[in-house]
């Protein structure tokens, strides 16, 4: 009898699993600098990001820290190879086609600075919410991709997807060729 009684005392607190919990971002002010590429090109980065050289040639990252994201930029010579340099960043960028819920194409133009390009938008829960490329087509060509450095959940990424956006729209309209 005492049994029955401490069984039915002891079921009165009902027990709920908790929920994954996510990453808060806090999102940074951001501000610009001028950054000069390999000599190659130009262009504004956000203050928040760190370059980080990489062993290959022309590549490196601009690194997040308050964000743990990471812009892949990789710059490569124009040697009759636009359609293959294109092809290849398309490629790259629907290579998350399986994850994507949708992805988003959109050209880019700066007749001035002959500057022409693609910026790649990826939604859902994709390891690179946006890719893009830049070209002159003639001698230069400039990709980006980003990518964090967590499993990657929209919903609780969407503030820094949102910043970073923004970053590289200030990245692609600032960048200039160098002679």
């Amino acid at each position: 009898m005492s049994s029955i009684v401490a069984g039915v005392v002891s079921c009165k607190k009902r027990y709920v699993p908790k929920p994954y919990g996510y990453v808060r971002y806090y999102v940074p002010d951001t501000g610009y600098v001028r950054y000069n590429y390999c000599d190659r090109c130009s262009f504004d980065m956000s203050r928040n990001a760190v370059v980080v050289p990489r062993e290959e040639r022309y590549w490196m990252n601009l690194y997040y820290p308050q964000l743990n994201a990471v812009v892949h930029c990789s710059y490569k010579d124009v040697n009759a190879d636009l359609r293959a340099l294109s092809d290849d960043a398309q490629d790259f960028a629907y290579k998350h086609a399986g994850k994507a819920s949708a992805i988003s194409e959109q050209g880019y133009d700066n007749e001035s600075a002959d500057v022409h390009g693609v910026l790649y938008t990826l939604s859902g829960n994709t390891a690179s919410p946006y890719q893009f490329y830049a070209t002159d087509s003639t001698r230069h060509f400039f990709r980006g991709a980003v990518y964090f450095n967590c499993i990657p959940n929209q919903d609780s990424l969407q503030p820094a997807i949102d910043y970073i956006n923004k970053d590289i729209i200030r990245l692609m309209e600032s960048l200039r060729w160098s002679e």
